[in-house]
Protein backbone atom coordinates (compact mmCIF):
# COMPACT_ATOMS: atom_id res chain seq x y z
CA UNK A 1 0.00 0.00 0.00
CA UNK A 2 1.21 3.28 -1.18
CA UNK A 3 0.75 6.46 0.96
CA UNK A 4 -0.93 9.28 -0.56
CA UNK A 5 1.69 12.09 -1.84
CA UNK A 6 -1.13 15.03 -2.03
CA UNK A 7 -3.61 16.13 0.21
CA UNK A 8 -5.55 17.10 -2.87
CA UNK A 9 -5.33 18.74 -6.56
CA UNK A 10 -4.20 21.75 -5.55
CA UNK A 11 -1.58 20.36 -3.13
CA UNK A 12 -0.02 18.68 -6.04
CA UNK A 13 -0.22 21.65 -8.16
CA UNK A 14 1.89 23.80 -5.64
CA UNK A 15 4.37 21.28 -5.68
CA UNK A 16 4.29 20.92 -9.42
CA UNK A 17 5.45 24.41 -9.57
CA UNK A 18 8.15 24.62 -7.52
CA UNK A 19 9.75 22.09 -10.48
CA UNK A 20 8.31 24.83 -12.81
CA UNK A 21 10.11 27.57 -11.60
CA UNK A 22 13.23 26.16 -12.43
CA UNK A 23 11.78 25.95 -16.16
CA UNK A 24 9.83 29.14 -16.86
CA UNK A 25 12.30 31.57 -16.52
CA UNK A 26 12.50 34.83 -18.34
CA UNK A 27 8.91 34.23 -19.76
CA UNK A 28 6.82 36.74 -19.94
CA UNK A 29 3.31 35.82 -18.96
CA UNK A 30 1.68 36.84 -22.03
CA UNK A 31 3.87 34.32 -23.96
CA UNK A 32 2.60 31.59 -21.72
CA UNK A 33 -0.26 29.27 -21.70
CA UNK A 34 -1.73 26.60 -19.58
CA UNK A 35 -3.60 23.85 -21.58
CA UNK A 36 -5.39 21.67 -18.91
CA UNK A 37 -7.16 18.32 -19.50
CA UNK A 38 -10.92 18.47 -17.95
CA UNK A 39 -11.98 17.80 -15.65
CA UNK A 40 -8.88 17.67 -12.55
CA UNK A 41 -5.98 18.58 -14.49
CA UNK A 42 -8.22 21.93 -14.47
CA UNK A 43 -7.81 22.84 -11.24
CA UNK A 44 -4.12 21.97 -11.30
CA UNK A 45 -3.95 24.51 -14.10
CA UNK A 46 -5.57 27.10 -11.97
CA UNK A 47 -2.98 27.04 -9.39
CA UNK A 48 -0.04 27.05 -12.36
CA UNK A 49 -1.87 29.50 -14.52
CA UNK A 50 -2.54 31.74 -10.96
CA UNK A 51 1.20 31.66 -9.93
CA UNK A 52 2.89 32.61 -13.57
CA UNK A 53 0.06 35.49 -14.14
CA UNK A 54 -0.84 34.03 -17.16
CA UNK A 55 -3.74 32.34 -19.57
CA UNK A 56 -5.53 29.03 -18.81
CA UNK A 57 -7.32 27.15 -21.65
CA UNK A 58 -8.42 23.69 -22.01
CA UNK A 59 -7.58 21.15 -24.48
CA UNK A 60 -10.02 18.04 -24.75
CA UNK A 61 -8.63 14.45 -25.48
CA UNK A 62 -11.14 11.34 -24.51
CA UNK A 63 -10.44 8.24 -23.66
CA UNK A 64 -11.18 5.24 -26.16
CA UNK A 65 -12.26 2.63 -23.71
CA UNK A 66 -11.71 -1.16 -24.77
CA UNK A 67 -14.82 -3.14 -25.81
CA UNK A 68 -15.15 -5.19 -22.90
CA UNK A 69 -13.50 -3.36 -20.48
CA UNK A 70 -14.64 0.57 -21.25
CA UNK A 71 -12.33 1.69 -18.34
CA UNK A 72 -9.19 0.51 -19.97
CA UNK A 73 -7.55 3.12 -22.40
CA UNK A 74 -6.76 1.72 -25.81
CA UNK A 75 -6.18 5.25 -27.21
CA UNK A 76 -7.40 8.92 -27.06
CA UNK A 77 -8.82 10.76 -29.67
CA UNK A 78 -8.77 14.73 -30.36
CA UNK A 79 -11.31 17.62 -31.55
CA UNK A 80 -9.89 17.46 -34.91
CA UNK A 81 -10.61 13.64 -35.48
CA UNK A 82 -7.05 13.03 -35.10
CA UNK A 83 -6.54 9.76 -32.08
CA UNK A 84 -3.46 8.03 -30.61
CA UNK A 85 -4.26 4.41 -30.12
CA UNK A 86 -1.95 2.70 -27.64
CA UNK A 87 -0.69 -0.64 -29.45
CA UNK A 88 0.97 -2.43 -26.70
CA UNK A 89 -2.75 -2.58 -24.81
CA UNK A 90 -4.08 -3.54 -28.54
CA UNK A 91 -1.91 -6.23 -28.98
CA UNK A 92 -2.79 -7.45 -25.75
CA UNK A 93 -6.73 -6.50 -26.31
CA UNK A 94 -7.65 -6.29 -29.75
CA UNK A 95 -10.52 -4.70 -31.18
CA UNK A 96 -11.93 -4.43 -34.13
CA UNK A 97 -11.92 -1.06 -37.02
CA UNK A 98 -15.65 -0.83 -36.57
CA UNK A 99 -15.18 -0.65 -32.66
CA UNK A 100 -12.85 1.93 -32.69
CA UNK A 101 -14.51 4.13 -35.51
CA UNK A 102 -17.96 3.84 -33.55
CA UNK A 103 -15.86 4.99 -30.30
CA UNK A 104 -14.46 8.04 -31.96
CA UNK A 105 -18.33 9.07 -33.00
CA UNK A 106 -19.31 8.80 -29.58
CA UNK A 107 -16.50 10.86 -27.78
CA UNK A 108 -16.16 13.47 -30.62
CA UNK A 109 -19.67 14.48 -29.62
CA UNK A 110 -18.34 14.80 -26.05
CA UNK A 111 -15.21 16.87 -26.86
CA UNK A 112 -17.70 19.29 -28.63
CA UNK A 113 -20.06 19.50 -25.95
CA UNK A 114 -17.21 19.81 -23.19
CA UNK A 115 -15.53 22.63 -25.27
CA UNK A 116 -18.76 24.61 -25.82
CA UNK A 117 -20.09 24.02 -22.11
CA UNK A 118 -16.44 24.72 -20.81
CA UNK A 119 -15.02 27.51 -22.91
CA UNK A 120 -17.93 28.61 -25.18
CA UNK A 121 -16.22 27.69 -28.86
CA UNK A 122 -14.51 24.84 -30.35
CA UNK A 123 -12.16 27.45 -32.09
CA UNK A 124 -8.44 28.39 -31.01
CA UNK A 125 -7.91 30.31 -33.82
CA UNK A 126 -4.13 31.16 -33.71
CA UNK A 127 -4.05 31.40 -29.91
CA UNK A 128 -1.35 29.18 -29.28
CA UNK A 129 0.73 30.04 -32.32
CA UNK A 130 4.10 31.09 -31.21
CA UNK A 131 3.69 31.01 -27.11
CA UNK A 132 5.02 28.57 -24.72
CA UNK A 133 2.43 26.20 -23.57
CA UNK A 134 2.26 23.92 -20.47
CA UNK A 135 0.19 20.78 -20.93
CA UNK A 136 -1.20 19.83 -17.21
CA UNK A 137 -3.07 17.25 -15.68
CA UNK A 138 -4.08 15.53 -12.55
CA UNK A 139 -1.89 12.55 -13.39
CA UNK A 140 -1.24 9.85 -15.60
CA UNK A 141 -2.51 6.50 -16.09
CA UNK A 142 -2.36 4.68 -19.38
CA UNK A 143 -1.13 8.17 -20.39
CA UNK A 144 -3.28 7.89 -23.75
CA UNK A 145 -4.80 11.17 -23.16
CA UNK A 146 -2.42 13.20 -22.62
CA UNK A 147 -0.06 11.57 -25.69
CA UNK A 148 -2.57 12.55 -27.69
CA UNK A 149 -3.29 16.25 -26.26
CA UNK A 150 0.51 16.62 -27.27
CA UNK A 151 0.19 15.13 -30.55
CA UNK A 152 -2.54 17.25 -31.26
CA UNK A 153 -0.87 20.59 -30.18
CA UNK A 154 2.13 20.16 -31.87
CA UNK A 155 0.87 18.86 -35.27
CA UNK A 156 -2.12 21.58 -34.82
CA UNK A 157 -0.60 24.88 -33.23
CA UNK A 158 2.39 26.13 -33.94
CA UNK A 159 3.79 26.55 -30.57
CA UNK A 160 7.30 27.96 -29.50
CA UNK A 161 7.58 25.23 -26.87
CA UNK A 162 5.51 22.41 -25.19
CA UNK A 163 6.26 21.74 -21.42
CA UNK A 164 4.30 18.90 -20.45
CA UNK A 165 3.76 18.54 -16.13
CA UNK A 166 2.03 16.60 -14.44
CA UNK A 167 2.35 15.43 -10.21
CA UNK A 168 2.79 11.79 -10.81
CA UNK A 169 2.89 9.09 -13.29
CA UNK A 170 4.30 4.84 -13.45
CA UNK A 171 7.61 4.17 -14.34
CA UNK A 172 6.30 1.07 -15.79
CA UNK A 173 6.20 1.64 -19.53
CA UNK A 174 7.11 4.12 -22.21
CA UNK A 175 4.41 6.51 -21.95
CA UNK A 176 7.35 9.08 -20.07
CA UNK A 177 9.25 8.43 -23.43
CA UNK A 178 6.72 8.82 -26.00
CA UNK A 179 6.32 12.23 -24.05
CA UNK A 180 9.94 13.32 -23.86
CA UNK A 181 10.06 12.73 -27.85
CA UNK A 182 7.23 15.66 -28.45
CA UNK A 183 8.02 17.57 -25.46
CA UNK A 184 11.05 20.35 -24.67
CA UNK A 185 10.54 19.70 -21.03
CA UNK A 186 8.35 16.93 -19.32
CA UNK A 187 8.41 17.58 -15.48
CA UNK A 188 6.80 14.77 -13.60
CA UNK A 189 8.32 14.82 -9.58
CA UNK A 190 6.85 11.20 -8.74
CA UNK A 191 7.81 8.73 -11.03
CA UNK A 192 6.65 5.12 -9.16
CA UNK A 193 6.80 1.54 -9.78
CA UNK A 194 3.90 0.53 -7.42
CA UNK A 195 1.23 2.86 -9.38
CA UNK A 196 -2.53 1.31 -10.07
CA UNK A 197 -4.69 4.48 -10.35
CA UNK A 198 -4.04 8.06 -10.20
CA UNK A 199 -6.35 8.38 -7.59
CA UNK A 200 -4.11 6.23 -4.81
CA UNK A 201 -1.79 9.09 -4.28
CA UNK A 202 -4.41 11.73 -2.89
CA UNK A 203 -5.97 11.70 0.05
CA UNK A 204 -9.05 13.74 -1.71
CA UNK A 205 -9.36 12.78 -5.16
CA UNK A 206 -12.83 13.55 -5.23
CA UNK A 207 -14.66 13.81 -8.83
CA UNK A 208 -14.08 17.22 -10.38
CA UNK A 209 -17.87 18.70 -11.53
CA UNK A 210 -18.71 20.55 -15.01
CA UNK A 211 -19.76 23.69 -12.64
CA UNK A 212 -16.26 23.62 -11.25
CA UNK A 213 -14.25 23.34 -14.51
CA UNK A 214 -17.22 25.96 -15.88
CA UNK A 215 -16.77 28.64 -12.63
CA UNK A 216 -12.71 28.21 -13.19
CA UNK A 217 -12.95 29.34 -16.91
CA UNK A 218 -15.08 31.69 -16.23
CA UNK A 219 -12.37 33.69 -14.16
CA UNK A 220 -10.23 33.53 -17.04
CA UNK A 221 -13.18 35.30 -19.49
CA UNK A 222 -14.25 32.00 -21.11
CA UNK A 223 -17.73 32.07 -22.31
CA UNK A 224 -18.78 29.36 -20.06
CA UNK A 225 -22.26 27.74 -20.77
Amino acid sequence: MVSALFLDRKHAAQELVKKLNDVIININSDELVVLAIPRGGVIIGDVVASHFHCDLDIVVSRKLGAEFNPELAIGAIMPDDSYFINERITNIVPVSKSYVDNQIKQEKREIERRLIEFRGSKIYGNKLHDKVIILVDDGIATGATIIAASQWIKKKHLCKKLYIAVPVAPARDDTIEKLKEMADKVIIPHILDNFSAVGQFYDNFSQVSDQDVKSIMKRYGYNAL
